[in-house]
């Protein structure tokens, strides 16, 4: 992974602890503070689970390592890929690197506190209730809906070239 890419997974890091730290300092756990009411919300909520609260109930001393160990094993994955695929692909490159500084930012509050701090809530009115999520979870759907992005245009751009070859051989 060259050097821009991970000052992009730093930056990632770093805004989603400061927003969590501010979130830490400013509030107590479980108080809201309505931005737009009946949509948007600040609530400090400590998640022991993943992603929507996943596997919260489940109570074990081991948990949050096996998280953290999930959270590493994607990680290097991100990392190997990255370094196996073009540079010229910066989409994708982009994306890895979003999505890593994400992975990181909960890994660390995982890893420092035995849960992960969320406190942006989602809702419209009593009718529908999005689970309280936080940065790191927005860079980490930021970067999988990029790879989405990328791997469907270079999908398109290979079945262009098989295409125009399938042409090329025919004439």
């Amino acid at each position: 992974m060259k050097a821009r890419y991970i000052l992009i997974t730093a930056m990632v890091l770093v805004l989603d602890h400061l927003t969590k730290y501010w979130v830490s300092a400013t509030m107590d756990p479980h108080d809201t503070i309505e931005i737009v009411p009946g949509y948007f919300s600040l609530s400090y909520v400590l998640n022991s689970g993943v992603a929507f609260g996943l596997f919260a109930d489940i109570q074990s001393h081991w948990k949050p390592y096996l998280l953290a160990a999930m959270a590493m094993v994607a990680v290097v994955v991100i990392v190997l890929y990255s370094r196996r695929m073009p540079t010229d692909r910066v989409l994708l490159q982009l994306a890895l690197a979003v999505t890593m500084g994400g992975i990181l930012g909960n890994f660390a509050d995982r890893i420092l506190h035995g849960n992960v701090v969320d406190f942006i809530e989602l809702h419209l009115r009593d009718a529908f209730h999005w689970p309280t999520f936080n940065l790191a979870d927005i860079a980490i759907t930021t970067g999988i809906g990029m790879l989405l992005l990328d791997t469907l245009r270079h999908s398109n751009n290979s079945e262009d070239r098989d295409e125009a070859g399938a042409a090329g051989t025919q004439g």
